[in-house]
């Protein structure tokens, strides 16, 4: 098949084509949306006859939200053919009900899971290490270290899903998302064909026979232990032992960067190393290098989770040294630089550099944005209010939080603005006031406008409405734009108080006007500021 230069999220869409891919699910977030991206691109490609060598045509869909699109990849497993489904590492959370869930069902085909870590909140709110949650769900994890092995274990991870008949997590950074490295293809597999479920009841998730079920999952992992145990994923090389290394995924790069010098410093020898590619942890390895050095150094981005886990696999007689035991970072990125000093190096000799005052440069909401009429709007309708709140959301509108705007008090997570100001009304904070984009309010804030109308809870909900899921890239929203007033309507909002309004300022004035009138009602009432994402506008109108 050749070699073609691929970003870390591309090369595992195109393993997954590879693979035999019959359905892939996703909602956009940074450092996953790529992935998505490719095999849509890559999707009308094959239906255009020039996809060499695929011949079938595969499903690729953005969904409402990553629990949506992770059922759609169960229920495509469920009929026989390969699923993938993926998201960022907090869309987990969202999906974590089917995702624990699914571990228990007897799967018909391959289920990958394919998980993107923000170690250093890049684009985040957090740096969650979703290997926790692998293991929580007692499901196999790949963790690549280049993009060759995003793509490889892509393909591997399908086999091992069928092996075990449960979903097999792929975890990866940003770093590696991102980055690009030429990387050798192999061939291309069928899809697999429809098959009629069984008449059992293995996907019946009653509790009766949900215990079987997790009794079976339990037995399995004694065998999937032993599988990662003997994997080619996860090698040893023998050395010098006075320390010990064990990497795991994008830092066997940056161990591999300071080996010269390590080695040097050791009459040319290089220290006893396990890399772990596959989870769960090989024990078999651990020990072996374990007992055979006198320390052992682990360098893993994200939690110290290899570190934590190795105390419960060895007797504590030697030092362990990591994160938790302070010789690497405990917080962002490693790299190359700030793992010297564990590996004994010292900082390397650097130019210096002059010291300037350089001006600080915060991400703001881009010139033209219909967001900054809204704000604007909810601003001056706020005025002579001695208290208020505005709570807003995942998304551009959480730029209203910073100057000049000063206008969003807090954001927690994905649809959480609706329920924040919903709760806040209730207990008395008056006017509450929740700021949530279209693609947002689609993935969850529904559900809070429900809670809202059932229990008639007097707060005003500001939908930023420009036409498409902004932040990560414009991707389309699962809903069209003209369709949100219904769905506003459907949800029970009383139509007397669904405002659709134009985000622009030769409609500041009304807009003023309809926002005072709405927070004075004792009531849920949604206003629907629209107006095109100007980038989003751009994009579509390039030649």
């Amino acid at each position: 098949m050749g070699f073609e230069t691929l970003m870390g999220d591309e090369a595992i869409a195109l393993g997954a084509i590879h693979a035999g891919l019959g359905s892939a699910f996703a909602y956009p977030g940074t450092p996953s949306t790529e992935i998505m991206e490719t095999l849509q691109f890559l999707a009308e490609k094959q239906k255009a006859g020039k996809l060499d060598g695929v011949k079938e045509a595969f499903n690729a869909q953005w969904c409402a939200n990553e629990k949506t699109a992770y059922e759609s990849a169960i229920g495509s497993s469920y009929a026989g053919k390969r699923a993938m489904v993926s998201m960022k590492h907090v869309g987990l959370n969202v999906a974590m009900d089917p995702f624990v869930n699914s571990s228990l069902l007897d799967l018909h085909a391959g289920l990958v899971v394919v998980i993107a870590d923000d170690p250093g909140m890049h684009s985040s709110q957090d740096e969650q290490d979703s290997r926790w949650l692998a293991d929580f769900a007692r499901v196999p994890c790949f963790e690549p270290a280049t993009q060759q092995e995003a793509y490889d274990m892509t393909r591997e991870a399908f086999e091992v899903s069928e092996r075990f008949h449960m979903p097999v997590m792929l975890r990866i950074t940003t770093r590696l998302a991102h980055s690009r490295a030429t990387v050798k293809l192999g061939g291309i597999l069928p899809q697999g064909k429809v098959k009629k479920p069984s008449a059992g009841m293995d996907w019946v998730l009653m509790p009766g026979i949900a215990r079987k079920r997790w009794h079976a999952v339990l037995e399995k992992t004694k065998s999937i232990q032993a599988f990662s145990n003997d994997s080619s994923f996860n090698p040893v090389t023998k050395g010098q032992k006075k320390l010990g290394v064990i990497t795991a995924g994008l830092a066997l790069a940056y161990y591999q960067e300071n080996l010269e010098e390590v080695m040097a410093a050791n009459g040319g020898q290089a220290p006893y190393h396990l890399h772990v590619g596959l989870y769960p942890i090989p024990e078999k390895s651990v020990l072996e290098v374990y007992e055979a050095c006198d320390e052992v150094l682990v360098l893993e981005d994200g939690y110290p989770y290899i570190e934590r886990l190795l105390r419960g696999i060895v007797k504590p007689s030697k030092r362990i040294l990591g994160k938790e035991s302070g010789e690497l970072p405990l917080e962002g990125e490693l790299d190359p630089d700030n793992i010297r000093p564990a590996l004994g190096l010292k900082a390397r000799a650097v130019l210096p550099v002059p010291k300037t005052a350089m001006p600080g440069r915060p991400p703001q909401l881009c010139q033209g944005c219909p967001h900054v009429d809204t704000v604007n709007a909810i601003k001056e309708a706020l005025q002579g209010h001695s208290i208020s709140a505005v709570f807003g959301d995942i998304g551009c509108s959480t730029l209203a939080a910073l100057p000049p705007y000063n206008l969003i008090e807090a954001t927690v997570e994905m649809g959480a603005s609706v329920g924040m100001a919903r709760g806040a009304s209730i207990s008395g904070l008056k006017p509450s006031i929740a700021v949530i984009g279209d693609s947002t309010f689609y993935h969850s804030g529904i559900g809070n406008i429900l809670d809202a109308v059932q229990h008639n809870s007097p707060f005003t909900v500001v939908i930023a409405d420009n036409l498409t899921t902004a932040m990560t890239g414009a991707q389309p929203t699962i809903v069209p734009s003209s369709k949100m007033e219904a769905v506003v309507k459907g949800l029970g909002v009383d139509p007397a108080h669904i405002r659709v309004l134009k985000a622009h300022r030769s409609d500041h004035e009304t807009n003023v006007r309809v926002i005072k009138e709405e927070i004075e009602h004792n009531g849920p009432s949604v206003i629907i500021m629209v107006r095109e994402c100007i980038e989003s506008y751009k994009k579509a109108r390039k030649p």
